[in-house]
């Protein structure tokens, strides 16, 4: 009965642990250029992402360039404070948030298209959230959810930015986008590296 009391224990110990490590404010990546480093840092990552990509078919390495980019995998962030005259705080400068600083009405229509709920400041609802964005960009102006690079101007102006060609004025964000694409690039490269690694893991992840 002892040794029962024991095993329960530990299952219970193992199970808060988890919790602990898993849970949707964990700390950033300490090395957010490697992807393999992230997965093996957070192997809970890993199989959110292996979830996104099995429900929208977006590339792994894509979403996650999009989310370091956006909030370099803080969960709480946000976008800087507007300020009136130069000094009385006046609002921000946008609503985006989380993860994958998803703006309200894009969150909205996220929640209203997929029936979930979720949250902004979860790592797999974000990353959820970036799959189905980039699947409808696809779906609604034909750009491929491996090109990163467009789709994440997409993503920056939206849709009808994008149409529109908003972008193209901008070529601060034209760079960023560059930026993102070379990112998935590496992660792309750096996830074959260390797939096989990464799959093993998973047969003695216990959750």
């Amino acid at each position: 009965m002892l040794a029962g009391k024991k095993r329960a224990f530990f299952r219970s110990s193992l199970l808060l642990a988890a919790v602990v490590l898993t849970g949707c404010a964990s700390a950033p990546p300490q090395d957010q250029s490697n992807l393999c480093n992230i997965f093996r840092e957070y192997p809970s990552w890993y199989e959110d992402a292996l979830d996104m990509e099995k429900e929208w078919g977006t590339p792994i390495q894509v979403a996650m360039a999009f989310i370091k980019q956006e909030s370099s995998f803080r969960h709480d962030a946000r976008p800087p404070k507007k300020y009136v005259l130069g000094f009385i705080p006046w609002g921000r400068v946008s609503s985006a948030y989380g993860y994958a600083q998803a703006q309200d009405p894009a969150w909205a229509d996220y929640q209203k298209a997929t029936g979930n709920g979720g949250s902004r400041t979860d790592f797999a609802d974000s990353l959820m959230f970036v799959g189905w964005y980039t699947h409808e960009t696809q779906r609604q102006l034909g750009i491929s959810k491996w090109d990163a690079y467009r789709q994440y101007l997409a993503y920056h102006d939206g849709r009808g930015g994008y149409k529109r060609g908003t972008y193209k004025s901008k070529p601060n964000l034209i760079k960023v986008s560059r930026r993102v694409e070379q990112q998935a690039k590496s992660y792309g490269w750096q996830l074959k590296q260390c797939r096989t690694e990464l799959e093993d893991n998973r047969s003695w992840w216990p959750f």
